[in-house]
């Protein structure tokens, strides 16, 4: 293997705030490996809005940081405490995984969370899929109980409403929803986003820039409303998902693309019913049971072609404050990489 240099480029946080914060370094130091741990060297790094998050301080961490929570590249390294019965993983492999302080050219990370990359699946559509598509399929999966593998028959599942259907998590939300038999209908802002939506295969898809949403949803569900929401956008959308779910149905919060909901006031669920959820990707992986039954059904729904993931733009890694712009601005439809 080439040598382990002791210094190399990436993104330093040094204090929270714009795009101007995100430092490019060329004097990081390597990590050093500890027990368990193994080395990559990273090639493509996934864009995620959680990643501005902790940029702008909405989720804090200790100054100053690396972001990132997903990559994939090879092994370089692999820390002598780590056995064949905790990892397959070696030196030379191709892997994935979800973790901190990807946004550089070597990461260090627990053997046990690494995903070895199949044959058949490139290293840029790993990166590309692993954080939002294990999101997605956890979600259906647990928050919904249906399964993309063993699906209901078509349309013949539950009423399901995906906000950003154009987006990273949408996309993925869309397409394994439409793939375990829901009726899904999607949001997205302007005509090229609803065209991608309804090509991902939203049965419906709503304009939310020119159309009445919470008006369109009771008009197609024939005044019932949906059973599910997914979104993933916050406080613009909140009080009107309260406004178009259905009876007993449940609202899944996951993200907050327009800013935090404001504290909740548990009454409003009362009048319906409702199940309110705010659920992490990394609650439902916390064995190494669960992280490697789901990380295999994602490469499965990856290698038979079900699962169409479009990347957005691969930037230089140097370049990562126009992807964070591009992101937050809403310029961007599907997944955001960048290249190391």
């Amino acid at each position: 293997m080439t040598p382990i240099p002791q210094t190399m480029s990436g993104i330093l946080i040094e204090q929270t705030g714009g795009i101007e914060v995100l430092r490019w370094k060329t004097d990081l130091p390597v990590p050093q490996l500890k027990e368990g741990e193994v080395l990559v060297r990273n090639e493509f790094i996934g864009v995620n809005y959680i990643d501005t998050y902790f940029r702008t301080g909405l989720y804090s961490a200790p100054l100053p940081f690396i972001t990132g929570k997903e990559a994939a590249g090879t092994v370089i390294s692999v820390h002598p405490s780590v056995s064949s019965s905790d990892s397959p993983v070696k030196e030379g492999d191709r892997v994935a995984y979800i973790g901190d302080r990807t946004y550089a050219e070597y990461t260090a990370i627990p053997a046990a969370n690494v995903a070895p990359i199949p044959d058949g699946v490139s290293t840029s559509l790993a990166a590309a899929s692993l954080l939002q598509g294990l999101t997605a399929l956890t979600f259906v999966h647990e928050a919904v109980g249906l399964s993309p593998l063993k699906p209901l028959g078509v349309g013949s599942g539950p009423w399901v409403l995906v906000h950003a259907a154009a987006g990273g998590t949408g996309s993925w939300l869309v397409q394994l929803l439409t793939l375990a038999g829901a009726k899904v209908i999607g949001t997205a802002g302007g005509p090229e986003k609803v065209g991608i939506a309804k090509k991902n295969g939203a049965q419906w898809v709503i304009d939310s820039r020119a159309e009445d949403v919470v008006a369109r949803v009771k008009e197609i569900t024939g005044g019932k409303g949906v059973d599910v929401i997914f979104d993933g956008v916050g406080k613009a959308t909140f009080e009107a998902d309260l406004d178009m779910i259905a009876r007993k149905g449940t609202l899944i919060m996951f993200g907050n693309a327009s800013g935090a909901v404001p504290p909740v006031d548990l009454f409003k669920l009362t009048p319906k019913n409702l199940k309110l959820m705010r659920p992490s990707l990394f609650g439902y992986i916390t064995t190494p049971e669960e992280r490697a039954a789901y990380t295999k059904e994602l490469f499965d729904l990856l290698l038979t072609g079900k699962i169409n993931v479009k990347i957005h733009d691969i930037y230089p890694l140097k370049e990562v404050g126009r992807a964070h712009s591009d992101l937050e601005g809403r310029k961007t439809t599907g997944k955001l990489l960048l290249k190391v």
